[in-house]
């Protein structure tokens, strides 16, 4: 599977990621042996960047990440953590997490801090559960309510930690484009992750963050191409950015899906493929709890999308026509987008 080095880094990531959100019991519990295999089968496929956080599964997703790795070469791979969010024991556990997503026992709370102290407790205690003694990648995670101090504390004790070696690559992951894009232009990050704004339905980053990157050097991961499962599988009833999707949503995903299976191509399939038209995205994020996800989701972005597809969506104004598009080229052998007109 093709990788691409993120921004000036030297730090590599495959064209088509693993998320690792599942694996801490995002929603419904995954056992020990299907996430081990989840990974796995990850591996098999040719994935090499994995990401997670501390968010996840107070710790289980790295956990779990860290000891499906173990064996594997440490050069081979790449793991993306994040920080922003401490994870603190609770003296009296009770009841679980899911109020916060996850199916797993509330033994810690979540502690909002994008300190430089907060930062640097956050990657040792990231590093002791994936079982590593550095980091690829970190991203600040989430700082929507702390950006001063993201921007102020936390970025400079990423910086700090990158010039040291103990950090590969730092950079900021967001479901927003707005704040992406102060960080693209106010500091020396080198890339974004950048969930739910860069998809068939929303191509909100066009107007700011992509640019930006474009001109910084700066390169984009793009998760949440199936923005919560409105593209997997559009019906009423499907989520939108984790909620209910409404009509109006739901009835434009179902013309996207009407114009990519006239010609034979699954919905999936083209909302895989559709941000890597634009040259600055070096890698799409996916989650999977289990082996059959994993390799649906590789089968799907490998599957060949016809550039008539793609004419197709232009011609009902879905997706914006000032988008760059995707050529037909498979995954692997990707040559230049194709401008809209």
């Amino acid at each position: 599977m093709r990788s691409t080095e993120l921004g000036q880094s030297g730090v590599r990531v495959t064209e088509l990621a693993f998320g690792a959100a599942a694996l801490g019991n995002l929603f419904t519990p995954v056992g020990d042996d299907e996430a081990a295999a989840a990974v796995d089968a990850a591996w098999k496929a040719g994935i090499r960047y994995f990401d997670t956080a501390p968010h996840y599964g107070l710790g289980l997703s790295e956990r779990r990440l860290g000891e499906a790795l173990a064996q594997r070469p440490r050069a081979e791979f790449t793991v993306s953590t994040k920080v922003g969010r401490l994870l603190e024991p609770l003296a009296e556990p009770s009841g679980d997490d899911l109020a916060q997503g996850f199916a797993v026992p509330a033994t810690h709370r979540r502690v909002w801090d994008f300190s430089a102290d907060g930062v640097l407790r956050s990657i040792e205690a990231s590093l002791r559960r994936l079982g590593l003694d550095a980091v690829d990648i970190v991203y600040v995670h989430d700082p929507d309510d702390h950006l001063d101090q993201a921007l102020g504390e936390a970025y400079p004790a990423l910086e700090r930690l990158r010039s040291e070696g103990v950090v590969g690559a730092i950079g900021a992951g967001m479901n927003q484009s707005a704040a992406l894009t102060r960080f693209v232009r106010e500091t020396d990050i080198d890339a974004v992750l950048l969930a739910g704004r860069y998809t068939l339905l929303d191509q909100t980053a066009l107007t700011d963050l992509l640019p930006a990157a474009a001109e910084r050097g700066v390169s984009v991961v793009v998760g949440g191409v199936f923005n919560s499962g409105l593209l997997a599988d559009p019906r009423p009833g499907a989520t939108y950015d984790y909620t209910t999707a409404p009509t109006t949503l739901v009835e434009r995903a179902l013309a996207l899906k009407a114009a990519t299976e006239r010609h034979g191509v699954p919905l999936r399939a083209a909302a895989l493929r559709f941000p890597f038209g634009h040259p600055s995205v070096a890698s799409v994020l996916t989650g999977a709890r289990s082996p059959e996800e994993v390799r649906d989701t590789v089968e799907q972005l490998r599957r060949p999308v016809p550039d008539a597809v793609w004419d197709d969506l232009r011609a009902e104004g879905l997706p914006s026509m000032n988008t760059s598009l995707p050529v037909s080229t498979p995954i692997g052998e990707r040559t230049q987008p194709k401008e809209s007109s």
